[in-house]
């Protein structure tokens, strides 16, 4: 893939992660550490200004130091895959389509409970 195409990237990821600081409902992290991937590959010098940002770098070196969540993004996180499930619960979903989505669910949580706390001090 040429460096264009991982800088574009980037800066998509970056957008959408930016959205989701406003919108609870989609994830910021991620697309962060995708963008900090992206331009890990595209351009250096746009991964260390992301990397470095006063409010989107510290949990991308908290990711990749220690492979760390924040308590309050835990917290947030799960609370929002129970309200998803509840929700599929009281819609009257079929049975098969809520097992999916709790093992779905069940796994991603299982998964960011076990990450080590990434607190700030």
């Amino acid at each position: 893939m040429s460096k264009l195409l991982f800088l574009s990237a980037g800066w998509i990821a970056v957008a959408l992660g930016v959205i989701g600081i406003a919108l609870p409902l989609l994830p910021t992290t991620p697309f962060l550490l995708l963008a900090a991937i992206c331009f890990g590959k595209g351009s250096p010098a746009a991964r260390a200004w992301l990397v470095d940002h006063a409010h989107l770098g510290p949990p991308i070196k908290r990711w990749e130091e220690s492979g760390a969540i924040n308590k309050r993004t835990k917290i947030i996180s799960v609370g929002f895959m129970l309200a998803a499930f509840s929700l599929s619960l009281a819609m009257g979903l079929k049975p098969i389509l809520l097992i999916i989505q709790a093992l779905c669910l069940g796994g991603a949580a299982t998964f960011i409970l076990t990450r080590p706390n990434g607190d700030q001090p």
